[in-house]
């Protein structure tokens, strides 16, 4: 039954992952959008934290995690892990003058996590790493009194496809590497029209993009007095090293019809923009944490990356710079008694943190930060190691100075945590 319910997974996510409009955001305009690949949905209720790491749970942001993958089944160790993800998310929109609202529903992740024995598991699978969707319109006059009207409006992404591999080469100490590649299409359209005037101008754009980044991690877990585990770990995902191929048209249109009048192709060659590089820094990663195996945990993190040095040649941003960029995490999770018998509440996972994040954009010389406080609940299945999660994130991004735009989200998740065995010895007695 569960293979079924992967092999369906999988065909929804085949069609539907890379085609998904995963933002609604005005600031996915910059950089190379949203940044969505989060970790899963425990993960991210607890803040967003990814030092923890158990043997039945896949941890998408720490590849040294795979290495405490498995469970004893009689004489046999093993466990298949199958993950995904849904979210949706509804946002509020407001700067100094007006209101808007939206919502818009991802897929985030599906995966599949093995242990190939004790202290060593693998991981694969496809999730977005960032989206764009943006539709704004601003209102001014030119020379001659007429109001001018520009709308910039904008879709598509980057997805990753990756492979982990965690391997535990002493006690207590275990190392990890993730390959991600991505790969996808932004758009970035802008329209004008002046009032009265019959035709209107447009200048779009379009990057196909893709490249490698890795991500390392170095986890030391060690017990104390038989129940109690500290968690630390390292973590450094690399560069990426994005190539973008960029095509450009500008042209006119019949501002009644919308029909185009003549549009033509940019010699972008000439101009040395039809091959760019998307450099993304490295960014590092320091948790630490504590807590009672199978009964609770509270852990911190804090991350720093280089976004100073960032640039995107071919899409100009007016009163954009980057800084560099760095968040702080803190979360953990409780479970009143994992094997209770009696009172489903007790089996229960409950979780919750909060995070601070300093995205490094300056737009005005206004910084554009994010704040959000996580909470949700692990719910186990009967008579497995499976769970559903439930999520729930409440934060708000951005600022409304100068006019610019402040976000208010409210973003609810759901996730679906399988285990299972292969290769299982047949044995006749």
């Amino acid at each position: 039954m569960i293979k079924k319910i992967v092999i369906a997974i999988v065909c929804f996510a085949s069609t539907g992952l890379y085609a998904q409009n995963g933002s609604v955001s005005p600031y996915s305009y910059f950089g190379i959008g949203d940044i969505q690949s989060k970790g899963t949905i425990e993960n991210q209720m607890m803040g967003g934290i990814g030092m923890f790491a158990d043997s039945i749970h896949l941890n998408l942001k720490n590849p040294a995690a795979y290495s405490g993958l498995g469970i004893k089944y009689g004489e046999d160790f093993g466990n298949t892990t199958y993950t995904v993800g849904l979210s949706h998310n509804r946002l509020s929109f407001a700067n100094n003058i007006e209101s808007q609202s939206n919502s818009v529903t991802n897929l985030e992740y599906i995966a599949v996590g093995m242990a190939l024995k004790k202290g060593l598991g693998i991981g694969f699978g496809i999730m977005p790493y960032s989206s764009v969707g943006y539709d704004m319109l601003s209102e001014s006059t030119n020379g001659n009194d007429d109001r001018v009207l520009n709308r910039y409006y904008g879709d598509g992404g980057l997805n990753k496809v990756y492979f982990s591999i965690g391997y535990e080469f002493m006690d207590d100490l275990s190392v990890g590497v993730t390959a991600n590649f991505n790969f996808g299409t932004l758009e970035n359209n802008r329209v004008q029209t002046v009032e009265d005037v019959q035709y209107g101008t447009l200048d779009k754009r379009s990057s196909k993009v893709n490249g490698m980044d890795f991500n390392y991690a170095l986890n030391y877990t060690p017990s104390f007095k038989d129940k109690y585990r500290l968690f630390a770990s390292v973590r450094v995902n690399t560069q990426a090293n994005l190539t973008s191929k960029n095509t450009k048209e500008i042209g006119s249109f019949a501002v009644n019809s919308g029909a185009n009048i003549e549009v033509v192709d940019v010699n972008l060659d000439a101009l040395n923009l039809r091959h760019t590089e998307l450099k993304v820094p490295t960014t590092t990663t320091l948790g630490l944490g504590f807590g009672e195996d199978r009964k609770w945990f509270v852990g911190g993190e804090y991350s720093f990356q280089g976004m100073g040095s960032f640039t995107n040649d071919f899409v100009d941003a007016p009163n954009l710079r980057y800084q560099d960029a760095s968040s702080f995490a803190f979360g953990g999770f409780y479970i009143p008694d994992y094997s209770a018998f009696s009172g489903y509440f007790k089996r229960m996972t409950y979780r919750a943190g909060l995070r601070f994040d300093k995205t490094g954009m300056l737009l005005k010389e206004h910084e554009i930060n994010n704040f959000g406080i996580t909470f949700g609940f692990g719910l186990p299945m009967r008579g497995s190691f499976s769970n559903l999660n439930l999520g729930f994130e409440v934060g708000r991004k951005g600022t409304k100075y100068d006019n610019l735009i402040e976000e208010n989200y409210f973003k609810v998740n759901v996730g679906l945590s399988l285990n299972d065995i292969w290769f299982r010895k047949r044995r006749i007695n």
